[in-house]
């Protein structure tokens, strides 16, 4: 495996990078120049001038093999799978579905743009959804539960399948940032419907931009197919006289992105085995410190280990923490002032800012996100500092960084308890 091309930066994970532009190679380039010099870019037809190559089934193949799906299908991005999945399970106008405050915006486009309409409840110190805020916010009208496995590792889902079966709703899994993640020996995404994992250009694996659906359901699958390119049904080899079971978008992904996502495929095993070697040596370092806790993990053994997730005593000594690591160096994200993934800063979302009008105008909103307040997630996520665990750190790095982490996190704790 080329590892030349490889991030030199530990950064905070809202700007810097995630594990896939870390393995940047021969690998890559190769898949890449297989379909350069077919010059069939598009993933469908073309058969006796591709010369072989499919890599958008291969891509397919792989991420099947790696999470122990029986069905997977490339699209152009993670927000187009989210919108998939959810076309594909029927939600549509009206729905109510049950989604978290602290995810990525597109979770919650993706419900806006199907026309369904978003409830938000309370997250715990999984960073996930709870089986508790789910059941608070379930009503007649909710037909899904949008479950996001927030930075690689697992929600309860005992816990939040339990409420799911019993108020009657289905399970989707947004598993953009939890590619190898498991829970209990299964691969996230295979739990509900459907899941769902993000290629960008910030995640484990990547391919610039792309996603891929997971599920075990054959007609599923099959809609989610269809769905993504315009209702094709990709039967025959006229693609101009293919049938259209149904009507759906342009949601393909093309074979350049594909061949790049291959080879990132390729090299999760190798990625998961070192983050968690790596997670292991700083959780080790780290417990060491006196009042110090770390995110509850439903699998700790299945935790993908992209993210380290401190959780200090209150907001005040997370604060001071931030500013101690920021001073020595050392980047970190504190999602509690993040732009882009807790609901405290979306104002665009509560004031339905949009180019077009949607259902959500025309029926409102199930809750007034202006006056809604979250405390329970609140206290957890004014007291969280995250970091990239990277994969190519040398022992020497990850020392040198842990030595100055510690102290920053200790003179922080020390100051509070004086």
């Amino acid at each position: 495996m080329d590892t030349s091309l490889h991030a030199a930066t530990f950064g905070a994970p809202t700007k810097d990078h995630m594990p896939g532009t870390e393995l940047f190679g021969d690998e890559e380039r190769k898949e890449v120049m297989d379909v350069l010099n077919t010059g069939v870019l598009f993933r469908y037809n073309h058969d006796d001038a591709r010369k072989g190559h499919w890599k958008s089934k291969d891509f397919e193949a792989e991420i099947a093999k790696c999470t122990g799906a029986k069905h997977a299908l490339a699209v152009s991005s993670g927000s187009t799978a989210v919108s998939t999945m959810l076309a594909a399970c029927g939600v549509g106008y009206g729905d109510e579905v049950v989604v978290p405050p602290f995810t990525f915006i597109a979770t919650i486009e993706s419900v806006l743009m199907a026309g369904a309409l978003p409830v938000f409840a309370e997250i715990d110190e999984t960073l996930c959804l709870s089986a508790e805020g789910i059941r608070a916010v379930c009503g007649p009208k909710t037909k899904a539960v949008l479950l996001v496995h927030m930075c690689g590792a697992s929600a309860d889902l005992d816990g939040i399948m339990a409420v799911c079966a019993e108020k009657k709703v289905m399970l989707i899994e947004d598993t953009a940032q939890a590619l190898g993640a498991t829970y209990k020996g299964k691969h996230l995404g295979l739990y509900g419907k459907m899941g769902s994992f993000s290629f960008d250009f910030f995640k484990i694996n990547t391919c610039g931009e792309g996603g891929v659906i997971i599920t075990n359901d054959s007609a599923l699958i099959k809609t989610a197919e269809y769905f993504s390119d315009h209702g094709h049904n990709h039967e025959g080899n006229n693609r101009g006289m293919e049938a259209h079971p149904i009507m759906g978008s342009n949601f393909r992904m093309g074979e350049i992105n594909a061949a790049i996502g291959l080879a990132q495929a390729r090299k999760l095993p190798y990625i998961i085995s070192q983050q968690r070697k790596h997670k292991s040596i700083i959780q080790e370092r780290l417990s060491k410190i006196p009042g110090l806790s770390f995110r509850k993990q439903c699998d700790d053994a299945g935790d993908s280990a992209t993210f380290f997730h401190l959780l200090m005593p209150d907001e005040t000594t997370a604060r001071a923490c931030v500013k101690n690591l920021g001073e020595a160096g050392i980047g970190v994200g504190y999602w509690f002032d993040n732009m882009y993934h807790y609901i405290k800063q979306w104002d665009h979302l509560k004031d339905l800012n949009m180019p077009y009008r949607m259902v959500a105008h025309e029926l409102g909103l199930p809750q007034d996100l202006k006056t809604l307040k979250f405390p329970r997630t609140d206290a957890v996520m004014s007291r969280l500092i995250s970091f990239n665990i990277r994969v190519t750190w040398t022992e020497a790095e990850l020392d040198a960084m842990l030595v100055k982490m510690e102290g920053a996190v200790r003179r922080a704790m020390e100051g509070v308890a004086a």
